[in-house]
């Protein structure tokens, strides 16, 4: 009998970990070409994970709410037949366990191993313990503070009494007893280049951070892990990019009353509800594919232009946070088809339903602010990305209207655009007219359109 090693395959950029939520099958049971076999979470997506051969569960090697690295072998299934999936492998490293690591964080592990060495020997391991905990625990552990004895005393509600998430957070949420901080300073050897010569440093401990203190009528709610990982990126873009924004104010009145008009002849012929959000993602596509250094990524001090034109529609979710799938190619659709992908992706994305690969390569971003009532934003770069367009409220507006005759008040259908775009690589001009083609395209819609 073979064995196939299933392991956490590759679920888009910046990607590098995820959250065994839910194991669908159990070991002995029977497992079909493409069946799911367990569940998994990321900051950007919730997923089902299927299998790539046919055979039966013979282990699992995680436990649920465990954190998960790209690459690394779940379970293992028995197939009939053929050879082992790990043949070929070092029989001294056979057993080991590969774990795929960004680029960024590999480089920086060989630059702070020296500091990590020293740390790990003043500091007391949870591996002192016989106790069992999960990865995801230990991390909420390290973050908080949280000793091994004080893991040690928290009763779990886990298999053979284990502690899960859900049990730490508790224990976190109704207080957990505060550690005096330690003032003395402690040395640090500190690893230098080889070309600057090597000093002791003496360095204080780390800031002491300042818990919140609650009167016992305010409400402690821990953010999620998924909440955490995105406020990540959000600082982490902020930092990368030089943010800078274009606005423009768009007359929409031709668009409105063209959607008026056909929407419902078009549900009727496509079983599809025509919002205005296909409209926009086509005159994006148009402006895009006329700026295609609108459409690229910086890596290093390298610009990347892009190919295909994939534009990310955030979503909000359920839950407050938001996801961003992806509609590919989308300067080769027509509107039926731009209006079927985006009903699709944002159906799905509420259901908590998209697939790895829908939220990856997305080269430029839409967000409608104006779906919660906002005049206009600023969002901010979803990276490696340079740009990301806002829509703002369409709003009826009194406004001069110019004619052959002379100019005359009159009611409009108006909404802005917000440009927030990557100043290292975009300057104001293109950023500006950029938005300005966005804009002139819609401004310019046919109202004798035909479907």
């Amino acid at each position: 009998m073979a064995k196939f090693d299933l392991k956490l395959p590759q679920m888009g950029e910046s990607v590098a970990e995820a959250t065994l939520t839910a194991w669908l099958k159990e070991v002995g049971d029977t497992v079909e070409l493409d069946e799911a076999v367990f569940e998994i979470a990321t900051d950007k997506v919730d997923s089902e994970v299927p299998s790539e051969v046919e055979g039966v569960l013979l282990e699992k090697l995680f436990e649920i709410d465990d954190v998960i690295k790209v690459g690394q072998t779940v379970a293992v299934i028995e197939m009939e037949g053929g050879s082992d999936s790990t043949e070929g492998v070092d029989t001294e490293h056979k057993e080991e366990i590969a774990e795929v690591i960004p680029e960024e964080a590999a480089v920086l592990e060989e630059d702070v191993a020296y500091v990590r060495e020293f740390v790990a020997s003043t500091a007391q391991s949870t591996a002192d313990t016989t106790r069992f905990y999960s990865p995801l625990v230990k991390n909420i552990a390290r973050e908080e503070g949280i000793t091994t004895e004080e893991l040690d005393k928290i009763e779990g509600t886990g298999k053979e009494g284990r502690v899960t998430k859900n049990d730490i957070l508790a224990y976190i949420k109704n207080g957990k007893p505060e550690i005096a901080p330690v003032s003395k300073p402690i040395a640090i050897p500190v690893k230098e280049p080889e070309h600057v010569i090597k000093e002791t440093a003496v360095r204080t401990e780390p800031h002491q951070v300042t818990r919140v203190q609650s009167n016992g009528e305010d409400e402690l709610i821990p953010m999620t892990r998924m909440g955490k990982l995105i406020a990540h990126h959000m600082i982490e873009s902020i930092s990368t990019s030089a943010h800078v924004q274009s606005f423009i104010e768009v007359d929409v009145t031709k668009v409105v009353t063209w959607r008026n008009k056909v929407k419902d002849e078009f549900q009727k012929n496509e079983g599809e509800k025509l919002t205005f959000t296909p409209i926009f993602m086509e005159a994006v596509a148009k402006a895009l594919k006329k700026y295609p250094m609108v459409n690229i990524s910086v890596e290093g001090d390298t610009v990347i232009r892009k190919k295909n034109i994939n534009i990310g529609m955030a979503a909000a979710l359920p839950d407050g946070n938001l996801i961003v799938p992806v509609i590919k190619n989308a300067d080769q659709l027509n509107l039926v088809g731009m209006a079927k992908v985006v009903n699709d992706l944002a159906n799905r994305a509420r259901n908590n339903a998209l697939k790895p690969d829908e939220i990856k390569d997305g080269t430029y971003t839409v967000t409608n602010v104006g779906s919660f009532g906002s005049v206009f934003g600023t969002p901010i770069i979803n990276q490696p990305q340079v740009g990301i367009l806002a829509l703002g409220a369409i709003r009826k507006m009194p406004a001069v209207i110019e004619t052959e005759e002379g100019d005359f008040i009159g009611i409009r259908s108006k909404m802005f655009l917000s440009h927030s775009y990557d100043h290292r690589v975009v300057n104001g001009a293109l950023g500006g007219m950029f938005v300005k083609t966005v804009a002139d395209y819609l401004e310019a819609w046919d109202v004798d359109r035909e479907i």
